[in-house]
């Protein structure tokens, strides 16, 4: 049996099945530790997904993944291995569901707990057009279930009769293990010591626990729920990494996600951080630290070994994070709240009510800022540069290089009575950038006497700045480069700064609309300030790299900007 008959999954065999399942672990293995990718969610959902594909028929069923990391079973068994040796690069497969791929994926969520919503919905939306034989299946983590929409979504489900399959994938984590109140309740389900359950009693029919790894047994299940009529929820054990020993040995997070086989070292911007926190941890015993699910991959790992009772772990709850992260400030605390520029925009409400309105000290710092790379579309943190200046009393940091981030790290805790932020990118940090000099509101990374053009370079753009100015200087034209490394609130020093110069161009790894750039034109009332940022657009997948220079957010992209615009003016 090969993956390339996997499409005619129901002519299979119980031994031809056992083969299968192996061959795509096999694959998987080769595959991702190539080119990088969600590895140890993927191993565990192996028999899972076999199942579902054999008793439900994609596309007229829909089967929707929560998140969208655990699908690459998936889109083996809808015919494309072949597109594996691109995955998560340039012009190839994404690493989640993607509609523009197959009709096979339905949503492209890699923001966790929102699988069941869309179920209640299309779920709705069959009933209404009458279309019985569409049946909805959506694949939720236990880990997704600690998300508050999760229980918003339940608690419409269960209220009513539509039928809606939802196929609890339960390995007891999301990254690391899953924490809480339900994790407890899960554990003691796969124990068969809890009845009536969570589930029954909020009016859900509840089939298990199944052996998830087990594809007859789990076929008998969901046929059997199928045929129920109503909302169920069946309850599949896994392990995540299974059949890979060096997953399954892996106690931090199963090999949840692996880098590309030739990816360069380097010490990243998430490294300097977590040296940072826990040096500030040793000195301030009022500093703790709130993660959304992921300490380690925000780098809170250092600072949980030393300081333990002062990590808060709160499962994939963004919202949850923010206002607890409010309640420990007024409670004398200082929080730091770490997590990723893309998942933060989960709890904007938050910052702006509960923590900026009551005038709160709560330090968020944004790992993942700007353009992410190939994780896609949905995790580039592209827009909290431009959101939360809107903030009142808002303070928002975006560092060049260790030095500044440690700098801005200690000045954001000393903040009482304002939510400071701080964003940097997932990528290798270079080295200090020391400024030549510096002065109230920003630093000067190279001066300009007489320059018709000031370069303002956004955090760790200030490189590609600096080279532009080199670039631009065998030109002829003269640029002066500055760092403001606190873009929000603008300094009335930059403001006059900028005033002096023919063009104004400021270089940001966000979205445009709302960047630092406008702010700054709109404070000198004329029109030689221009933003270079990113297009208000979903990028596709593609490394960091090409993706900055597609847009001309490299050295030559903005030398070339500022000669046209300079002709303009």
């Amino acid at each position: 049996m090969t993956l390339a008959q996997a499409t005619d999954l129901h002519r299979m065999s119980a031994v031809d099945l056992l083969a299968l399942a192996a061959e795509i672990r096999a694959f998987l293995v080769d595959n991702v530790r190539t080119t990088g990718g969600h590895l140890g969610p993927n191993l565990g959902a192996v028999e899972l997904t076999i199942a579902l594909h054999r008793v439900f028929s994609s596309p007229r069923d829909l089967l929707l993944f929560d998140t969208g990391h655990q699908a690459y079973v998936h889109k083996l068994l809808t015919g494309r291995a072949g597109d594996f040796a691109a995955l998560r690069q340039a012009g190839g497969m994404s690493g989640y569901p993607s509609r523009t791929e197959s009709p096979h994926d339905v949503i492209e969520n890699s923001h966790a707990s929102t699988a069941l919503s869309y179920a209640d919905g299309l779920a709705k939306a069959f009933e209404l057009r009458d279309r019985p034989e569409r049946r909805v299946v959506a694949v939720v983590g236990d880990g997704a279930l600690t998300g508050g929409m999760t229980w918003e979504a339940l608690n419409n489900l269960a209220a009513a009769t539509r039928p809606v399959v939802i196929a609890l994938n339960d390995n007891g984590r999301s990254y690391a293990p899953t924490v809480g109140g339900l994790a407890a309740h899960l554990t003691r389900l796969r124990a068969g010591e809890a009845e009536p359950n969570l589930f029954t009693a909020l009016g859900f029919a509840y089939l298990g626990p199944v052996d998830g790894h087990d594809v007859r047994a789990l076929e008998e299940t969901f046929r059997f729920a199928a045929a129920l009529g109503r909302p169920v929820v069946v309850h599949c054990v896994t392990e995540k990494g299974k059949g890979y020993p060096p997953a399954e040995e892996d106690e931090a997070d199963r090999m949840h996600a692996v880098g590309p086989a030739a990816s360069a070292g380097g010490r990243s911007w998430t490294s300097v951080f977590a040296d940072a926190i826990a040096e500030i941890g040793a000195d301030r015993p009022d500093v703790v630290c709130l993660t959304a699910a992921m300490a380690l991959p925000t780098g809170l790992g250092r600072f949980a070994e030393r300081f333990p009772d002062r990590v808060f772990d709160v499962g994939i709850a963004e919202q949850h994070a923010v206002t607890s992260a409010a309640g420990l400030a007024m409670g004398g605390f200082h929080p730091v709240v770490a997590i990723y520029s893309t998942f933060l925009s989960r709890a904007f409400d938050q910052i702006l009510m509960d923590v900026a309105l009551h005038r709160l000290g709560v330090t968020f710092v944004l790992d993942r800022a700007g353009v992410t790379g190939p994780d896609g579309a949905s995790h580039h943190g592209m827009w909290d540069a431009s959101v939360l200046p809107v903030v009142p009393g808002l303070r928002l940091a975006a560092p060049r290089d260790p030095a500044t981030l440690r700098e801005a790290l200690h000045a954001a805790v000393e903040v009482t009575d304002a939510p400071t932020v701080l964003r940097y990118p997932k990528a290798t940090v270079g080295p200090d950038i020391p400024a030549v000099r510096r002065t109230d509101g920003y630093d000067v990374l190279r001066e300009g006497p007489g320059a018709p053009v000031l370069l303002v370079a956004v955090g760790p753009l200030a490189p590609a700045c600096l080279a532009a100015a080199e670039e631009l200087a065998r030109h002829d034209v003269r640029a002066m480069v500055v760092d403001p490394l606190w873009t929000a609130p603008l300094h009335t020093a930059l403001v006059r700064l900028a005033a002096d110069f023919q063009l104004v161009l400021t270089v940001e790894d966000t979205t445009a609309t709302g960047a630092m750039g406008g702010r700054l034109a709109q404070a000198l009332e004329h029109t030689r300030v221009a933003t270079f940022a990113l297009p208000a657009a979903f990028l596709a997948h593609a490394s960091r790299t090409e993706i900055l220079k597609a847009h001309g957010l490299d050295a030559s992209g903005i030398a070339t900007t500022v000669l046209k615009r300079l002709k303009v003016v």
